[in-house]
């Protein structure tokens, strides 16, 4: 994830619109909705237990990348987990499985070539 490239569009990294979305986020830390998913101690994206506290909001698509502060676009992630997943979004996540799955299939098909042409 070191070498991930993104162009960010100037009308979402708006410092404007980041300071308002910023806000909507602290007003949504305070909502039961967010103390009960906390409470629940569970990870977005590793699925490991941790305590409320070691628990961080996290936008699914970063505000950078055009996200937004709304129930349907915060999760908990534990530190390690925000912290790795950078810009990235969702779709970036499925993109890079795809492509290695595709790598091994090309490079397990090459092997099988050259396996086959001994005969």
């Amino acid at each position: 994830m070191a070498d991930d490239y993104y162009t960010l569009d100037p009308q979402f990294t708006d410092p404007k619109r980041l300071k308002k979305e910023r806000e909507e986020a602290q007003k949504l830390k305070k909502t039961q909705w967010w103390l009960d998913l906390i409470q629940k101690g569970i990870c977005h994206y590793c699925l490991k237990k941790f305590g409320a506290k070691e628990l961080t909001m996290d936008h699914i698509m970063p505000l950078a990348r055009g996200g937004t502060s709304s129930k349907g676009n915060i999760v908990p992630a534990c530190r390690e987990c925000n912290r790795d997943k950078k810009l990235s979004s969702p779709v970036d996540d499925i993109f890079k499985q795809l492509e290695a799955e595709k790598n091994q299939s090309d490079r397990e098909g090459s092997r099988e070539g050259r396996e086959g042409s001994d005969e």
